[in-house]
């Protein structure tokens, strides 16, 4: 059985889209509050002081999990996800979001290659901005984004998925397919706030198991355990 990545059943997690100073801020002021579930380190703060470094600060405050969105890796070929999933993982970073848009191959390979060494995957597919799908004029088939990518990570043992919070009734639709391949999945959803999602429609759709990524709300607010705890009532 695998081990839940987070484990309470719904939380709040901040996406940290920020320089250093604002992510150390974060993390302080918000560690100690039960409603966070853990923090979404992105591609752009790993990139200005490297991974160790952001594993490093977060690890002055808590151990709540970090869970690293290269935005969007497991793209390349199939051969390169062994080499990426092992600086993640000898990193400290506790998950890894990945978006495999190249095809099952290297989602396959990037998944595999992440199992054999403990690292838990969370797997993505439909994102949260206009334009994505073809039938919106955007160049992802819609059955990749809505269903293939999901369902072939259910047969890689994955549980843990990227719905996009901002569309209730794809979440609603993503689950009941894995619930009908008996599959029980954990949700992350960003687009909440300044992308038009409301946190209480998600929360519905998303079932018992869900976390909600929440990036403005949080680290441009004035006050940001403020902010957590009235985003955190609509869980």
């Amino acid at each position: 059985m695998s081990v839940k990545i987070i484990p309470i059943d719904r939380s709040i997690i901040p996406a940290c889209d920020v320089n250093v100073t604002r992510y150390e801020e974060i993390v302080r002021e918000t560690c100690n509050l039960p409603q966070i579930g853990g923090y979404k380190i992105s591609a752009a703060l790993a990139l200005s002081i490297g991974i160790p470094e952001v594993v490093k600060i977060a690890r002055k405050y808590t151990e709540k999990p970090l869970i690293y969105d290269h935005q969007k890796a497991a793209t390349d070929i199939p051969e390169t996800g062994r080499t990426f999933v092992t600086v993640i993982k000898e990193s400290g970073i506790d998950a890894l979001i990945i978006f495999p848009l190249t095809g099952p191959l290297t989602q396959a390979s990037w998944i595999r290659s992440a199992q054999e060494i403990g690292l838990p995957i969370i797997v993505g597919g439909y994102m949260t901005h206009e334009r994505y799908l073809v039938s919106e004029g955007g160049y992802i088939a819609d059955d990749a984004a809505t269903e293939k990518i999901y369902t072939n990570s259910v047969y890689e043992g994955i549980k843990d998925y990227v719905v996009p919070g901002n569309k209730p009734e794809v979440i609603k639709t993503i689950r009941k397919m894995l619930l009908d391949m008996n599959i029980d999945p954990i949700f992350y959803s960003p687009g909440f706030i300044s992308q038009g999602g409301r946190i209480s429609d998600a929360a519905v759709a998303a079932g018992n198991h869900w976390h909600a990524i929440v990036g403005r709300a949080i680290y441009e607010a004035q006050d940001i355990r403020k902010a957590v705890m009235s985003l955190a009532s609509h869980l």
